[in-house]
């Protein structure tokens, strides 16, 4: 009996994502007890001060010749740029066609944010290195999407969702102001300083995963317990939910789909269609939480990112699942030994931030 609690404590502890667990415990906690009054100001100015630092962690660790490197794959990269920022927020307008009785205009708002964001970096990358892709493509589309993505998701945003004209979540023109002091002044000083606190920052990625995965609870902590103030579950019923999630469901098996048809119709090898499936599908909730803190009202936060929070975790559990059966996976067109040089190579160069969870962060 107690090898066999043993085998399924470790069988648990190997497959359950812990800090998705956290996340969702999070929520939890700010349902049961939501910080309010002085202490919900205290709580939103630490956030600021967070999301800053998050940036700016993410601006140190991210190599700019991993992204320029990304430029001489063209024929790879383009297509995932592509589905990622105009495909993805193509798929998210016309979910706002749905009625609102189905999906109100806040959860609307959220999965065009959603669509408008990022790929990750360290999911991606495991998720390419498990189904034998090219991982050293992977660092490289990647990190060139997380600096694009640092420019264009709050472009889009004011492009898309400030124009909806649902009305109820203004998103003007005039606040691309604030929120390049917010994020893209921090990534641009983190890339400044990197020369001087890689190597420092490489001597401590136990204390930086703590500072990434801490900002990032607190976020939604934070989002959270404001949206309880609003209302936030008495808004979002049972039906809404379950249709938002299957909606998640539906974008994610649709850009597999595109990401894979796209890469094998321009005549990709094998490797490189595992690094376009993976990088052109995965959204990053890493960069999309301290984005939409200071893109969106306090108060709207928390209803907002639902659905980038769903498909994140649908994203982790299908892609997790896809990665060691696919397929061709243990067979077909294995990297070389170069390539696996060229990707640790890479890798070593700091080209591989760390997101914000566990094993794959988003």
């Amino acid at each position: 009996m107690l090898l066999i609690l043993r085998s399924l404590a470790r069988h648990i502890r190997h497959r359950v994502d812990w800090y998705i667990v956290a996340l969702f415990t999070v929520i939890g906690l700010a349902t049961l007890a939501p910080v309010e009054g002085a202490a919900a100001d205290g709580v939103s100015l630490a956030v600021r001060v967070a999301v800053g630092l998050l940036f700016f962690l993410y601006g140190a660790r991210l190599s700019p010749q991993a992204a320029y490197d990304g430029l001489r794959h063209w024929r790879l990269h383009v297509p995932i740029l592509t589905l990622t920022f105009l495909a993805f927020p193509l798929a998210g307008l016309a979910a706002g066609l749905l009625p609102r009785s189905a999906l109100s205009t806040e959860l609307a708002v959220g999965v065009l944010f959603l669509t408008v964001l990022p790929s990750t970096v360290q999911s991606s990358i495991a998720f390419t290195s498990m189904a034998r892709g090219n991982v050293a493509a992977a660092i490289c589309s990647a990190s060139f999407s997380t600096v694009l993505g640092v420019v264009l998701t709050p472009v889009l945003v004011v492009a898309l969702i400030g124009q909806t004209g649902d009305g109820g979540m203004p998103i003007r023109a005039s606040q691309l102001g604030d929120i390049a002091l917010q994020l893209l002044v921090p990534f641009l000083a983190g890339q400044a300083a990197r020369r001087w606190v890689t190597e420092w920052l490489g001597r401590h990625r136990a204390l930086i995963t703590v500072c990434d995965r801490g900002s990032i609870l607190l976020v939604v902590y934070s989002a959270f317990s404001r949206g309880m103030t609003t209302g936030i579950w008495q808004r979002v019923s049972p039906g809404r939910l379950l249709l938002l999630a299957a909606l998640c469901a539906l974008l994610l098996v649709l850009a597999l789909q595109l990401a894979y048809g796209t890469a094998r119709l321009i005549g990709l090898p094998y490797a490189d269609r595992v690094t376009a499936v993976f990088c052109g599908s995965n959204k990053s909730l890493a960069s999309g939480l301290p984005m939409a803190t200071v893109l969106f009202p306090a108060e709207r936060v928390g209803i907002v990112v639902l659905p980038l929070m769903l498909y994140h975790t649908i994203q982790l559990v299908t892609c997790a699942w896809l990665a060691r059966r696919w397929p061709a996976g243990r067979s077909a067109a294995p990297r070389t030994d170069e390539d696996d040089r060229k990707g640790i190579r890479t890798a070593r160069s700091g080209s591989n931030p760390r997101e914000g969870t566990s094993a794959n962060p988003g």
